[in-house]
């Protein structure tokens, strides 16, 4: 997919045709908190990387065991720095006001390479950069364009952005015929912040919810989000807090059997929401596979619409370390495996008939270019 305009706060995305065949038919598609301390140190040496190479990372707030964007930033950090026998420094935010001075640090501690996680700490990222343009940067689900001109704001910062809504359409179309099956035909959604990043996720999975009913004649209904209007559910934050609760407890009280929780942590407030109901509702994680990453929630995750933050952040990294920064956008999609849905787990043996067989059809078109999934707020 073309990147067009480059716009602020566009995110975009890893699966593949790896994914298709055989393997879809086995389920498988789909610095210390804080400022004023010092940064984490990581890895245990062994590569060949120059001596002075030394990567920084900064998490977005919500920390380094966020099970999803930020976790996700560090393990990759983490095995690039182990492959090239480097330590990084990693500093974790607290909150918005940690980002400058963090940056401000990563700059003092001599990083050679600085990854910002998230489109909030753009404005900062974009000030540092330009005040330091021997330094290489690199920002996640952002275009670091903050004067809408159509261009990243500093040469020196590669944007790793994620076409999320080509794999959430898949996970659209795998929710609503999980629902049809079971005769509810009602599924929601509820995000964090309102921002590209977050409802690219929720177009695509709309828009694979009407294609499913548009296949099937169904009538599975979406809550929690409308693409038309670009309005929906959201906590405001990324706070797994007790308006998350409330937001994810408004969507399941329209009868959802399966609720796609945008925004980190919020998906503990979906957790347990779900538990207090005492309804047999299903999660869909985002970014990382969440039966894994949190296997408290395992019992309770059909399947999640992921992101290759891992691998871009590494593959950058590794990159800036042999002198091969390329400051052109990354954007991930299906065909590149930036972006795929996972396996379904202990739920793919209760899968409708053939679904398997759709998702890797719909996943087989959409990178050949046959189907287009259209939302603005795909990068």
């Amino acid at each position: 997919m073309a990147a067009g305009p480059l716009r602020r706060h566009q995110l975009t995305i890893s699966t593949t045709k790896k994914l298709l065949g055989a393997t879809v038919a086995a389920g498988v598609i789909f610095a210390l908190a804080g400022c004023g301390q010092a940064p984490t140190e990581s890895g245990d040496g062994g590569g060949d990387a120059a001596s002075d190479f030394l990567p920084c990372l900064i998490s977005d707030a919500g920390g380094w065991n966020d099970k999803s964007f930020n976790q996700s930033a560090k393990e990759g950090m983490d095995r690039a720095a182990d492959e090239l026998g480097v330590k990084p420094l990693e500093f974790e935010s607290a909150n918005d006001n940690d980002y400058a001075p963090n940056l401000e640090t990563a700059v003092s501690e001599g990083c050679s390479l600085i990854v910002a996680v998230g489109f909030k700490l753009s404005a900062a990222t974009v000030e540092s950069a330009l005040a330091n343009p021997e330094i290489d940067y690199a920002i996640i689900d952002d275009y670091a364009d903050n004067d809408f001109d159509g261009t990243t704001d500093a040469p020196n910062i590669k944007p790793l952005v994620f076409d999320t809504a080509q794999a959430a359409y898949l996970g659209g179309y795998a929710a609503a015929g999980w629902s049809a099956e079971a005769g509810v035909n009602k599924v929601g959604t509820f995000g964090g912040m309102q921002i590209p990043s977050v409802a690219v996720f929720m177009d695509g999975f709309q828009l694979g919810v009407d294609k499913y009913n548009e296949d099937k004649g169904g009538a599975v209904e979406l809550f929690g989000w409308d693409i038309a209007t670009q309005k929906g559910s959201f906590t405001g934050g990324f706070d797994a807090n007790d308006t998350a609760k409330q937001t994810a407890q408004g969507v399941l009280d329209q009868g959802v059997d399966v609720i796609l929780p945008v925004g980190g942590p919020i998906y503990q407030s979906a957790a347990a929401a779900i538990a207090d109901s005492g309804k047999d509702t299903l999660l869909v994680g985002v970014d990382s596979d969440l039966a894994v990453a949190d296997e408290t929630v395992a019992d309770v995750t059909l399947f999640s619409i992921m992101k290759a933050i891992d691998v871009a952040v590494e593959d950058a990294t590794i990159a800036a370390s042999e002198g091969d920064f390329d400051p052109a956008p990354y954007i991930g999609t299906l065909e590149n495996e930036g972006v795929k849905l996972s396996g379904f787990g202990s739920f793919e043996g209760e899968l409708p008939d053939g679904l398997l067989d759709e998702i890797a059809a719909l996943q087989e078109q959409i990178i050949a270019g046959d189907i287009t999934v259209d939302s603005e707020n795909s990068p």
